[in-house]
């Protein structure tokens, strides 16, 4: 990432300026959102390649059901979006672990399948704009500078209980922990970020007449996200069970984990996860049409966890690594399209960030075999 943002620097100065950094943040939650999704499925040593169209057939339900002629209330309207999305992770999920099709076969079919249900659902060429202010502020609207720091405190001060707490009950029971100067020196680390983060929002993105700052709405719903998720991985029992199977699947049987049951929790988890995504996506360009590139998505989505440091060999993966690709992936779009590159150069560009990603993956994966 420091490598990327130093050239695009050089190459034009408005890259590190507080507008475009906050413009690539919002870029890349979308990416960040889904791909928290697809790490589910990676865990498993599995693929999903139908979430982008998930996230769009989310977002069309959303849009259509505040439309005037059904008149639903914002909050109902994201919840049966989140409900449908869901709806098709289950019905994935049941063709994988019931028929025991090939997941990448199913979701391949899903791709091409939810396509065609979007495109029915907004009708041919057709294009449904938002009609929901608080929808269209998931990715628009932006906190109050005081509530922004609000915000940023309550997070930092529950981020420093949370590690002091973890580490010192480590060192307690005698398991392995860091030192109590390093546990400080991650508390350090979170104040300075959030300090740096909470400058670049509240600073003016505006022209003098109408002033545009505060931290986007996008930020804490995908940092709720990213701490719903975390929990769930490493504080859950489903957590434990999901990266047994992926590390080894006959294994995690023979201990007595149901199998379909945690494949299926995790397609329905991702497709929720993607329509959570898609809902931002629509927010930010405030309509929903065609257009929409489910199949690129979700490529980029791919792209994104392997990048952070999740396996495409099942076993490993985090949330919080869907976010680190995410930035790095937003980072690499909104800097080629700031130097007006045509996408066939973006593509290729992301593509080598990819290949070189994947290759550390297969390099560690085959040291650790070597050391076992």
């Amino acid at each position: 990432m420091i490598l990327i943002a130093a050239i695009f620097q050089t190459q034009n100065d408005k890259f590190l300026s507080s507008g475009n950094l906050v413009n690539l943040l919002v870029q890349g939650a979308v990416f960040m959102l889904i791909g928290m999704g697809e790490v589910f499925i990676l865990i498993l040593g599995e693929i999903d390649l139908s979430l982008g169209f998930v996230a769009g057939i989310g977002a069309t339900v959303a849009t259509v059901l505040v439309q005037p002629s059904f008149g639903w209330s914002w909050p109902l309207a994201v919840i049966a979006a989140l409900c449908v999305s869901g709806a098709l992770g289950v019905f994935q999920g049941l063709l994988i672990t019931r028929l025991k099709l090939p997941s990448f076969v199913v979701t391949l079919a899903g791709l091409l399948g939810f396509q065609g249900l979007m495109i029915q659902l907004l009708g041919t060429g057709g294009t449904i704009p938002i009609n929901s202010n608080v929808i269209n502020n998931f990715a628009n609207g932006t906190l109050s500078p005081t509530v922004g720091w609000i915000v940023t405190i309550l997070v930092i001060l529950g981020f420093s209980v949370f590690t002091l707490r973890r580490d010192g009950l480590r060192r307690a029971s005698g398991l392995v922990a860091p030192p109590v100067g390093l546990s400080w020196l991650k508390i350090a680390a979170a104040i300075l970020a959030g300090l740096v983060l909470m400058l670049i929002f509240n600073a003016n993105r505006g022209i003098v007449r109408f002033p545009i700052n505060g931290m986007p709405w996008v930020i804490p719903i995908v940092f709720v996200v990213l701490c719903a998720w975390a929990v769930l991985l490493g504080k859950l029992r489903f957590g434990r069970y999901l990266y047994a199977i992926g590390g080894n699947a006959e294994a995690a049987r023979r201990a007595g984990i149901n199998l379909a049951k945690i494949r299926l929790l995790a397609f329905t988890l991702a497709s929720v996860t993607a329509g959570i995504g898609g809902i931002i996506y629509a927010s930010r360009l405030r309509s929903i049409s065609t257009s929409f590139d489910g199949g690129t998505i979700v490529l980029y989505v791919v792209a994104t966890a392997v990048i952070g440091g999740t396996s495409l060999f099942g076993g490993r993966g985090h949330p919080l690594h869907a976010v680190l690709g995410g930035v790095v992936i937003a980072a690499i779009v909104n800097g080629m399209a700031l130097l007006g590159l045509p996408a066939a150069v973006q593509l290729m560009a992301t593509a080598v960030v990819l290949l070189a990603a994947i290759t550390v993956d297969v390099v560690v994966r085959r040291r650790g075999e070597t050391t076992r």
